[in-house]
């Protein structure tokens, strides 16, 4: 399939689901009062189920889907590997350890926003971690070592923020906001990811000369010109923004950077540059779709959408792993 014509059907596939995302819900609202209470008003109700929960969870399941999608890509050309995922570098584990932290003091009650800001925070720490611990000059394999030691490292202090909680309420809200969700979320979110979605996604960006490079290997893309630690520096910096950004406000999302890059790579070949714009709109509508399904399969429960990018990424992962070793054979 030619590369434009591929964008044209993601765009319009993510359009589509985002109007059906602003349309679907368990308030009952026809099409033609949904649509009047989000651009022009109307009934008090309405308006607020349109502009203040639909219009901001509709939009953060987009933006986020879009950052994980593309930060996928990015880690998988980075590292030349389809089993790679954003999760490698420790970002959202020491974002939710951030997270952990104030809701099990409480202080993300008493304070609002504090528990985004803290999510934010645990990310940049763990990027500043890698780049010290790795060096302005590490390799690959140095920079996924240190990723790992890190969430490993963050995973330890989450269970044991779980073992010390107070009492069982926080552990119950806190293992919940672990799972992932963009529902009950406003415009203030919206406004808080946004930037920090919009610096990760040029960041990496602008790697993308370097990403296509580093499929011929290391001593290549030097050769070809490409700083390769200017590149690291801007493929870290932008994948903590982005997957950084993605965790402050909707909890720990997996599986969509492994599932969309490994399902769009042969259609747009292998080029990893052209696999980053691609899976970006590949990730909004995956967790548009993911989030729509969450309504219709269970509109009276709390279903959380990291579940459900668990369900459906763990099977691929696991052919991956089939695959490869049958290859391997």
């Amino acid at each position: 399939m030619r590369y434009p014509l591929l964008l044209s059907l993601l765009a319009a596939l993510v359009a589509l689901l985002f109007v059906a995302s602003l349309l679907i819900g368990p308030a009952g609202i026809s099409v033609s009062d949904s649509l009047a209470a989000l651009f022009t008003g109307g009934a008090q109700a309405e308006v607020l189920v349109m502009r203040e929960i639909r219009l901001p969870r509709t939009l953060l399941a987009a933006m986020i889907g879009a950052a994980l999608g593309l930060a996928g890509a990015a880690v998988q050309g980075w590292l030349r590997n389809p089993l790679a995922e954003p999760g490698l570098l420790g970002t959202s584990a020491t974002a939710a350890l951030g997270a952990v932290i104030v809701l099990q003091t409480g202080l993300a009650g008493a304070i609002g926003f504090l528990l985004p800001m803290a999510a934010l925070a645990g990310a940049l720490l763990s990027v500043l971690l890698v780049l010290v611990l790795s060096g302005p000059r590490g390799q690959t394999l140095t920079i996924i070592l240190a990723g790992v030691a890190i969430s490993a490292l963050a995973g330890a202090g989450v269970s044991l923020a779980l073992n010390l909680s107070p009492n069982p309420y926080a552990a119950y809200e806190t293992m919940f906001w672990l799972m992932g969700a963009v529902a009950d979320r406003s415009m203030a979110h919206v406004a808080l990811a946004a930037p920090l979605l919009m610096v990760g996604a040029v960041l990496i960006a602008l790697t993308a000369r370097g990403l296509d490079a580093l499929t011929l290997g290391e001593d290549a893309a030097s050769a070809m010109g490409i700083d390769l630690t200017r590149l690291r520096i801007l493929l870290v910096l932008g994948l903590a923004a982005l997957v950084g950004g993605a965790t402050a406000v909707a909890g720990a999302i997996g599986f969509v950077g492994l599932v969309v890059p490994h399902v769009l790579r042969r259609a747009v070949g292998g080029r990893p540059s052209r696999l980053l714009g691609a899976s970006a709109l590949g990730g909004a509508a995956l967790l548009l779709a993911a989030d729509i399904a969450i309504r219709l399969i269970a509109p009276d429960r709390d279903l959380k959408l990291g579940v459900i990018t668990a369900l459906i990424g763990a099977p691929l992962f696991l052919h991956l792993i089939w695959k490869l070793r049958r290859e391997a054979l």
